[in-house]
């Protein structure tokens, strides 16, 4: 009973925290919008018309898109925690995110430079071949390397040497595509468009049930391969759903909004203190909403600290994520000592 009050409690403030969130992310900005006029403009009954595109044309769309992204980013974390049984994995430790950066600034600068458009598919494509990449090379590794520390080096790495190839693309960018380039490579969620939430959505919302219907075969992996080959779960075929999945959602994030740090490893264990269980079937949900909220706040802090000048999302989530690395490291550490 003491569980099930905390769930619900836990799950009540996450929703309740992301609906503010998001209530701010609408009210606050460069032009402060009152409750009165965005309940109008939402409603359709708009009489400032400024009001009404800043909503519905900027502001809307960019909050919506953070939400997505950042349930997106969260769930892959904890998925790839699950496959690699590691607490620290993440898509951008693990250099995921680094090589899906890479793929679509390639894609970008080849097609801006031809004078050609980039479309959402194309940048999604791009971004889940580097993604996949990415993976199947720390795959390699891990397949040599035993130990987890050594292989999560090998993934900074990756991260490290993509984005100092992705600096170089962007170098050789027309200087008309200099700015967006760069301020995308940056991590953000500016210039989001309702064409890019619906492009989004249809692969990240899937992705999201999808790793919701698979709990029970996650929570069965989590005790170990062999145990969960005896109670019939499919180990090969759903440690490659479980890379495809988290490699889908990172690649779909980073085609958007570029690399963004620290999200899908610092929520994972936040959701899961809060919650009080680490049951996939609880933390799963938890994980969505704690992202969605999480990057919300970020890009909220990002757009708001120094306005007019807008920072990249990235600065802000490592501000806030890289403390909860540092805290799990050392009670990781300090408990292993203690064993």
């Amino acid at each position: 009973m003491h569980t099930t009050k905390r769930l619900t409690i836990a799950y009540l403030a996450m929703a309740g925290a992301l609906l503010a969130l998001l209530a701010l992310n609408l009210f606050w900005g460069s032009v402060a919008l009152s409750p009165a006029a965005v309940a109008e403009a939402l409603l359709g009954r708009a009489a400032d018309p400024l009001a009404r595109t800043i909503l519905l044309q900027f502001r809307l769309p960019r909050a919506v898109m953070a939400m997505l992204l950042g349930a997106a980013l969260s769930v892959a974390g904890y998925l790839l925690q699950t496959f690699f049984a590691n607490p620290i994995a993440g898509p951008f430790v693990m250099g995921i995110s680094g090589g899906a950066k890479l793929a679509v600034a390639l894609t970008m600068v080849v097609f801006l430079n031809s004078g050609l458009l980039t479309n959402s598919l194309t940048l999604i494509l791009a971004a889940f071949a580097g993604a996949m990449a990415a993976m199947l090379f720390v795959l390699a590794v891990a397949r040599r390397v035993r130990r987890m520390s050594i292989l999560v080096i090998c993934g900074v790495m990756i991260g490290y040497i993509c984005s100092a190839v992705t600096d170089i693309v962007v170098a050789f960018a027309q200087d008309s595509n200099i700015v967006n380039l760069h301020n995308w490579s940056m991590g953000s969620f500016s210039g989001m468009t309702w064409g890019n939430v619906a492009a989004a959505a249809v692969l990240v919302v899937p992705c999201l049930a999808a790793a919701f219907l698979l709990s029970k075969p996650i929570t069965a992996y989590q005790m170990g391969e062999s145990y969960a080959a005896s109670v019939g779960v499919p180990v090969r075929a759903f440690s490659a759903v479980l890379v495809l999945l988290s490699s889908l959602l990172a690649a779909c994030v980073t085609a958007f909004a570029g690399p963004i740090s620290f999200v899908g490893i610092a929520v994972p264990h936040l959701v899961k203190q809060a919650l009080g269980s680490a049951k996939p079937l609880y933390v799963l949900p938890g994980c969505a909403l704690g992202g969605a909220a999480f990057c919300l706040l970020c890009d909220l802090l990002a757009r708001s600290l120094f306005a007019p000048t807008e920072l990249s999302i990235s600065s802000v989530t490592a501000v806030f994520g890289a403390p909860v690395v540092i805290w799990l490291l050392m009670h990781r550490h300090s408990g292993e000592g203690a064993a």
